[in-house]
């Protein structure tokens, strides 16, 4: 790892860094430059001449790069990104609650937890990380992009090992609320138990049948939506629709909406199953009707009883 940016954060996100150190099964090679091994490194990703003219490259004592600087193994460079273009998602991150060791928010659905791929300014992270001026607020759990809720985040990096622990043992009870269609022949409350296998760079998780279970989730029916609250959800299938109320125990990816997809409801708005639909990703008109809704908890540092419930409501609407 490397020592200490010079750089601060900006916007909420951290410099981007690079070691001059061969990479592991990499032959060592001699460079001419430090200029040369940036084009190596680099130059696909970012114009590295203009980056070197304007100062983007900088030390560790904080100097920019010049083009005749000498290569020397075991140095580290760090520089800013250029971000991509996002068109800003709907809705507010709402703090629910804030203390010196975390920060619950209200996540709205289609924006990322983290930033990744092409979602970097639009996610909770860098938003919050800006607007609380936190820069080391880091997420504990994770929720899916489309998934709106409650997420709880830590306020610095000493306090993230203790309420990390808490999900890592399954400590922590959440409970989530969906819209699906009613089904005469599922028998609720039910217990789901499946193996779930997420394939790295594929959209869809997958059931493996016959493999030992690593999910499980509680799924229990708590009321038929009015049709008032359908006719808030044009999209969703001709057919009465309900409210239910999803206990997960485990916490593998996509698990509330494969076992719900699994027992023939799939969740209203949900864009990749049973099927996966062709969605832009500036599309915000159809939130998944999911909703991460509460989280319990005993406080790892104080013992304290910790619950945080969302303000938002089933169904969701596009602009919350």
């Amino acid at each position: 790892m490397p020592p200490r940016s010079p750089l601060p954060q900006r916007l909420g996100l951290d410099p981007a860094w690079l070691s001059t150190a061969a990479r592991e099964g990499e032959p060592p090679r001699e460079w001419a430059s430090l200029r040369d091994w940036l084009h190596y490194r680099v130059g696909m990703h970012v114009d590295v001449d203009a980056f070197i003219a304007e100062g983007r490259f900088v030390t560790q004592s904080g100097d920019p790069v010049l083009a005749e600087d000498p290569f020397r193994p075991n140095r580290f460079i760090w520089f800013y990104r250029d971000l991509p273009d996002e068109a800003p998602v709907p809705g507010t991150v709402r703090v629910l609650f804030r203390d010196e060791r975390i920060v619950v928010v209200d996540k709205p659905a289609f924006l990322s937890t983290i930033p990744r791929g092409r979602h970097v300014r639009e996610s909770v992270v860098v938003r919050m990380r800006h607007e609380l001026g936190l820069p080391e607020l880091t997420p504990m759990h994770r929720l899916d992009r489309v998934t709106s809720g409650v997420l709880l985040m830590a306020t610095e990096r000493r306090w993230r090992g203790a309420y990390q622990s808490l999900f890592q043992y399954g400590e922590v009870t959440k409970t989530y609320r969906a819209v699906a269609p009613i089904c005469d022949d599922v028998s609720l409350p039910t217990t789901v138990r499946n193996h779930i296998f997420k394939q790295r760079g594929i959209m869809q998780a997958e059931v493996v049948a016959g493999a030992e279970p690593n999910s499980e989730s509680l799924v229990e029916f708590e009321r038929e939506l009015t049709a008032a609250e359908s006719a808030l959800l044009p999209d969703a299938p001709a057919r009465p629709l309900g409210v239910y109320r999803l206990t997960p125990r485990t916490g593998k990816t996509h698990q509330l909406r494969l076992h719900l997809c699994g027992l023939g409801i799939p969740i209203v708005g949900d864009p990749l199953y049973p099927v996966t639909r062709d969605v832009a990703v500036d599309d915000f008109s159809t939130p998944l009707q999911l909703l991460a809704s509460e989280l319990r908890f005993t406080d790892p540092v104080d013992a304290s009883e910790r619950v945080f419930t969302s303000e938002l409501r089933i169904p969701l609407s596009s602009n919350e």
